[in-house]
């Protein structure tokens, strides 16, 4: 991977969600018909029985792509509400019956209503370090005291850079953690309830899946 070049953190992410929106708006029809991995199935599955547990019902799925998990989340019974910076996924979204919104990261804004759980699944790995702090804190702002918080994505080396084999257009930016980074960093926060590594069958690297079941601190 090549390093991204900048002014600083702000003009950083800046960069990186124009180009991730470009990205995503061109990938979001083919995206919306790639099959769901397993583990995939699997960690969705245990989120929802620790939702279902606690009783809760109200999920903010961010960064949520096609909408395929909040379907899933929505079919199980729970309400759900998409944000995603990609107006196209948001139309997919749409088309799938979801509440769907175009919105960012860092500018997440429901007029003061907040969800009883978040759902964060491979789109955080898009910020990049210096600015995480501040994207966990904005999805803390709308997650009620006491809510919980998925934070899964990829990770197990210290890295973040725009990756120069990425077939997207423009080639994405990744940040990657290792264990320990990313439960410092969420740590800060959230508090953790649970961590797992997730291994993957597909990976040819050191990368794995970082899962992280956390708390909003009331």
């Amino acid at each position: 991977m090549t390093g991204l070049n900048g002014h600083g953190p702000k003009a950083n992410y800046l960069e990186i969600a124009v180009n991730h929106r470009l990205a995503y708006d061109r990938m979001a029809a083919e995206r919306d018909l790639s099959p769901i991995p397993q583990w995939k199935l699997e960690e969705r599955l245990r989120f929802l029985a620790v939702m279902k547990h606690e009783r809760r019902r109200l999920l903010l799925d961010v960064g949520a792509g096609t909408g395929v998990h909040a379907r899933f989340f929505q079919d199980e019974g729970l309400e759900v509400v998409c944000t995603d910076a990609s107006p196209e996924m948001v139309r997919l979204c749409q088309g799938k019956r979801l509440i769907a919104h175009v919105m960012d990261f860092m500018d997440l804004d429901f007029g003061g209503q907040q969800f009883h759980a978040a759902f964060a699944m491979n789109c955080l790995l898009h910020v990049p370090r210096a600015s995480l702090s501040a994207a966990l804190n904005a999805i803390r702002g709308v997650v009620e005291p006491g809510g919980l918080f998925y934070l899964g994505q990829y990770g197990g080396m210290s890295s973040e850079a725009v990756d120069p084999m990425d077939r997207y257009d423009p080639k994405r930016f990744f940040s990657f953690f290792t264990d320990d980074e990313i439960m410092q960093a969420a740590g800060e926060v959230f508090e953790l309830v649970r961590f797992c590594r997730v291994l993957l069958p597909e990976s040819r690297n050191e990368l794995y899946f970082q899962s992280l079941v956390m708390r909003r601190p009331k």
